[in-house]
């Protein structure tokens, strides 16, 4: 029942997110004949689907733009944040407020959600092995298991935010350092 939840979600997603991120109608414009009998897909109208369905995107988004070249405990280890940003609720109340907090003005969150990376082709395995991670996170078949030690923030080991320094760092997983607390302005 999980996966076969995982399964629908992710399918789901793909397809709304090719439906609204293309701009294109999702009946069965120029299909042969013989197929016309194939139902087009159906955006759901029910709030609650269009929600989580939402939530499945910016999830499988932060797992593959922050965390593709990473192992399966990398990812989740980025799942993890998103998770207590927004248990923390300081952050945002969803998935999706978490990850495009400040998308909108330089320093922003997520890199991804300011930075272009959003408009540029993503690689097909990477994107399919992002959206199954994240139906199995929020369908329960994956559990997070606290990785993080509580971590709220990380940054690649190739770059030094001078936020850093003003927190609690809890632990590297793969190409990424772990931090939990707020960040604080340094007195000069």
């Amino acid at each position: 029942m999980v996966v076969a939840m995982g399964i629908i979600l992710a399918t789901a997603s793909a397809a709304i997110g090719a439906a609204w991120g293309h701009g294109q109608s999702t009946d069965n414009v120029g299909a042969p004949a013989r197929v016309a009998a194939v139902q087009p897909v159906r955006l759901p109208t029910d709030g609650a689907m269009v929600q989580l369905l939402a939530e499945h995107r910016c999830l499988s988004e932060a797992l593959y733009y922050e965390a593709r070249g990473e192992s399966a405990d990398g990812k989740k280890a980025v799942a993890e944040v998103v998770f207590h940003r927004m248990n923390h609720g300081r952050y945002g109340h969803s998935i999706c407020a978490v990850v495009y907090e400040g998308a909108s003005r330089p320093g922003c969150q997520f890199s991804f959600t300011c930075n272009g990376d959003l408009t540029r082709n993503k690689e097909p395995e990477a994107w399919r092995d992002a959206e199954k991670l994240a139906a199995r996170i929020l369908t329960g078949e994956v559990r997070l298991k606290n990785s993080t030690g509580g971590a709220t923030n990380y940054h690649a080991i190739s770059v030094n935010p001078d936020w850093a320094e003003t927190l609690e760092r809890t632990t590297q997983i793969g190409n990424h350092i772990f931090y939990r607390g707020f960040p604080r302005t340094r007195a000069s």
